[in-house]
């Protein structure tokens, strides 16, 4: 009788301090007020610049524009051109689209929110390009897109691949074409960034 107490005791103390423990996990904040910002982007028409331009003033982060070494024409950017650049890029796991300028100081940032449009159902792959161009072990990434038409589907985590497995990714937001600051404000305080902005 005794050592079956025991042993529900054992149990019980096990059950309780691995439910503790996950719920300081999923409790933890991101980052603090030390941590250093980065909000990535990449956008053609605007429409996801303009969400970037809102994180960096919200949250006093640097802004940087992942901007391809050929530009996109507007033929190109076309949503129904199924035989174009983009397309073509899109279906081509191995495409990488050259950027322009680097990112400066890229060890000095904690945690880089990375935005872009949806294109084809998918990010574009000028977005594959810079995740493969810089170390991101142990800083957090916070993906963002934008579309008109369609949600943010898987094009996040098919983004993992792209990076070292101690990333830490936390899920995105999909905003539409002309997303508001009071939108991505409350986007913004639901994340576990420690952080309470109007």
């Amino acid at each position: 009788m005794k050592r079956i107490s025991a042993l529900l005791f054992v149990l019980c103390l096990v059950f309780t301090l691995t439910a503790c423990s996950g719920q300081s996990k999923s409790a933890a904040l991101i980052g603090g007020p030390d941590s250093k910002i980065l909000v990535a982007y990449f956008s053609c028409t605007g429409n996801t610049g303009k969400v970037a331009e809102h994180i960096a003033d919200i949250l006093n982060g640097n802004l940087y524009e992942i901007v391809p070494e050929v530009p996109y024409t507007s033929a190109e950017l076309e949503a129904d051109n199924s035989s174009g650049r983009i397309a073509e890029e899109q279906y081509d796991e191995a495409a990488r689209p050259a950027i322009s300028v680097p990112v400066e100081n890229m060890e000095d940032y904690d945690i880089v929110f990375l935005g872009y449009p949806i294109w084809w159902g998918d990010a574009p792959k000028i977005i594959c390009t810079f995740l493969e161009s810089y170390d991101f072990a142990n800083k957090t990434i916070i993906p963002f897109c934008t579309s008109s038409r369609t949600g943010m589907g898987s094009s996040a985590t098919d983004l993992h691949r792209y990076v070292p497995s101690s990333t830490h990714w936390l899920d995105g937001m999909r905003f539409p074409s002309s997303a508001a600051r009071r939108a991505v404000v409350e986007w913004i305080n639901e994340l576990p960034l420690g952080v309470n902005k109007d």
